[in-house]
């Protein structure tokens, strides 16, 4: 999740924090596959939470790799971080799983990497949650931080990831919570696409999870029209980076067969960066100029692409939605259509636009009434849906 501004403050941190690795001493065997159902606790250790470096949140926090499933089907392990505020809170509490937005596709990247050194972009918005006593898991996504490349923005993928984490998070014992755990859904940007399947994949996937909202924002809801507002922009930098992703969880794609050299160098190179030096790197840079043909233009891709299209299920728990309408990323009609999708289905939508700001100002003027709506569908009160 990147823009302008975050070039600024937001990139410093990237450049200077999402490079930290956070060394794992729990042994875990077999983290592409393995036996077990999905959400079950691989393994857990303690970590820390900490939106600046030393910061004290009043929470316990554990690093942990949990079973999940690709967008194939097929059974993984995926990495993530339960975080509990201390609060002297007996008997159940809510459960928030959050997908952070883009933070790159190099392993340093993970959010369970940046917690425990203050370093993770979206830490001061999760501690608004933790500060309402909720809990929080947070899924590192599929290869981000374990082995393989980085399925980014494949929405399947994310959104198992997601409610996986959820699971897992349940199944934690250290963690105090139980089955009767009530659960919300939130993230922004690639958050937003992951949060966004999450709610339309727990009716079938997870139904179990008593799931009781979703608010997620920023929702690069087609993918296809995303990449052509950004191709050979501001924004071009997330077109490869999405890239590797779809060819990550479909290596059918062959990536590597319409790259030139020079797109061979810049990919080889975001494999291993985080979100503020893969923007500078990608930035202005057209899709042609870095491939021998464009594979968005081969119906293969064409049709992997529209498979994580938003919007094509109806969520069956209310949903909190907004988009920025001078969004230069994620283009404002794309999130409107996600919009009238899920409305024409008929799911409980309450839709906001929010009038001023851009991409990465959408999420931090919102965090606090998206989590005052998960607040109140906590609290047994009716969603209002303005379809």
């Amino acid at each position: 999740m990147h823009t302008r501004t975050s070039l600024g403050a937001w990139a410093v941190v990237a450049a200077l924090g999402l490079s930290a690795v956070v060394p794992l001493t729990a042994a875990h065997a077999d983290e592409r596959g393995g036996t077990g159902s999905p959400g079950d606790v691989v393994s857990a250790e303690p970590s820390s939470f900490h939106p600046l470096p030393g910061q004290p949140t009043h929470t316990k926090a554990w690093k942990i790799h949990y079973r999940s499933t690709t967008a194939t089907g097929a059974p993984n392990t995926v990495s993530g971080t339960v975080i509990v505020p201390q609060d002297g809170r007996t008997g159940p509490r809510p459960l928030i799983t959050y997908a952070v937005g883009t933070v790159g596709v190099g392993d340093h990247c993970a959010p369970s990497a940046g917690f425990p050194r203050g370093t993770a972009l979206e830490a001061n918005l999760i501690q608004q949650l933790t500060l309402r006593g909720w809990a929080v898991a947070v899924t590192d996504y599929e290869g981000l931080g374990t082995p393989g490349d980085h399925t980014y923005t494949v929405g399947r993928a994310e959104g198992h990831a997601m409610l996986d984490a959820a699971r897992a998070a349940i199944r934690l014992p250290e963690a105090g919570l139980g089955e009767d755990t009530p659960v919300g859904i939130m993230g922004y940007s690639q958050g937003g696409q992951a949060s966004s399947w999450a709610a339309e994949l727990h009716d079938s996937y997870a139904p179990e999870l008593d799931v009781k909202g979703t608010a997620t924002g920023g929702v690069p809801g087609d993918l296809l029209k995303v990449a052509k507002a950004n191709d050979g922009s501001y924004g071009s930098g997330l077109v490869f980076m999405a890239a590797i992703g779809q060819d990550a969880a479909f290596p059918e794609l062959r990536l590597d067969s319409y790259l030139n050299p020079a797109g061979r160098t810049l990919l080889g190179t975001l494999k291993n960066t985080c979100v503020a030096d893969g923007a500078v790197l990608g930035s202005f840079t057209s899709i042609d100029s870095m491939t021998t043909k464009n594979p968005l233009a081969q119906p293969d891709w064409q049709r992997r692409l529209r498979e994580s299209q938003v919007g094509t299920h109806r969520p069956d728990a209310p949903v909190y939605l907004y988009q920025a309408l001078a969004d230069e990323l994620i283009p404002y009609g794309v999130g409107k259509q996600v919009r009238a999708d899920w409305c024409a289905r008929g799911a409980n939508v309450e839709w906001h636009t929010v009038p001023v700001g851009e991409h990465v100002s959408g999420v931090i003027t919102q965090s606090p009434l998206a989590a005052q709506w998960l607040a109140d569908r906590f609290a047994g009160k009716p969603a209002r849906s303005n379809c």
